[in-house]
């Protein structure tokens, strides 16, 4: 599947599912919002989290944590055509072998990005989808045999598949990769498929994440997280716990599969909030 036909999937996918959010923010209450939203906010989920593999024997070397830290900047809101906007993302994730001396880090992953957003309306001229194109880069930081990078133009399209569910579907065209990771498109693909549930809205909430590589085996990943909010106040801290099976959980190890559990602290993303507000 290359960008195009990823790019035919997305606006197909909006028209089939345009009746579902019919009673999302109008287009005026849209434009209100982008306006509202503060230019310096969290991208993808910040998190701590620290676990044991399920497939290796539990030790020092095998238990770790892994952290990300992760912001958007959005820098134009109303002046680029066709209603986009313009931002800047940076994301840091970290795998940290605490449990060994010193502490050493194992790897460090570091993705940078530039893209654009659009909003998209149903025949009701309610807001009922967010498409995002994007340059990202990708690389471990680091040189010679164990240097670790690519870099891919994005295309992500996020809406609600119902009223607590949002679907995201993410296809990309990737380059610059075959330099130190020749085959690294057998174990991550062109694409993935993430879904939220919310069981008890801001408070109990499922995701799921796949990806699967080219070839017909099982090279792949599936990313499984529950967070909950034992907070009685509104807040975005929840405890999160996560089970990552598969391969690139990380870019130095992404040919050797991985199953880990993990549980700790997060501070989760509200990115695409504004596609659960009624009116």
């Amino acid at each position: 599947m290359n960008l195009k036909i990823s790019l035919w999937i997305l606006i197909g996918l909006q028209f089939v599912i345009s009746d579902l959010n019919a009673q999302g923010l109008t287009r005026e209450e849209m434009r209100d919002t982008m306006q509202r939203i503060p230019s310096f906010t969290i991208h993808k989920d910040n998190y701590f989290i620290t676990g044991v593999p399920t497939n290796n024997p539990i030790n020092s070397s095998t238990a770790n944590a892994k952290y990300q830290i992760s912001f958007k900047q959005i820098i134009t809101r109303s002046i680029l055509p066709w209603e986009t906007y313009l931002y800047l993302t940076y994301s840091q994730k970290a795998f940290w072998d605490i449990y060994k001396d010193s502490y050493p880090f194992r790897e460090i992953n570091f993705n940078p990005t530039i893209g654009v957003g659009k909003a998209f309306y149903g025949s009701d001229d309610r807001v009922n989808g967010m498409a995002t194109l994007v340059f990202e880069h990708e690389s471990n930081g680091r040189d010679s045999i164990y240097s670790r990078s690519w870099n891919r133009l994005s295309l992500q399209y996020s809406t609600l598949v119902g009223k607590k569910t949002m679907l995201h579907v993410k296809g990309w065209l990737p380059f610059g990769y075959k330099e130190g990771n020749p085959n690294l498109l057998d174990y991550v693909g062109l694409g993935e498929v993430s879904v939220s549930h919310d069981f008890i809205p801001d408070e109990l909430i499922l995701e799921v994440k796949v990806r699967k590589g080219l070839n017909f085996d099982t090279r792949g990943s599936i990313q499984t997280r529950l967070s909950y909010r034992p907070f009685k106040h509104n807040s975005n801290q929840y405890i999160m716990f996560e089970w990552f099976a598969g391969h690139a959980e990380n870019l130095i190890d992404y040919e050797q599969y991985s199953s880990m559990v993990r549980i700790g602290y997060v501070i989760k993303s509200n990115e695409f909030g504004f596609l659960k507000a009624k009116k």
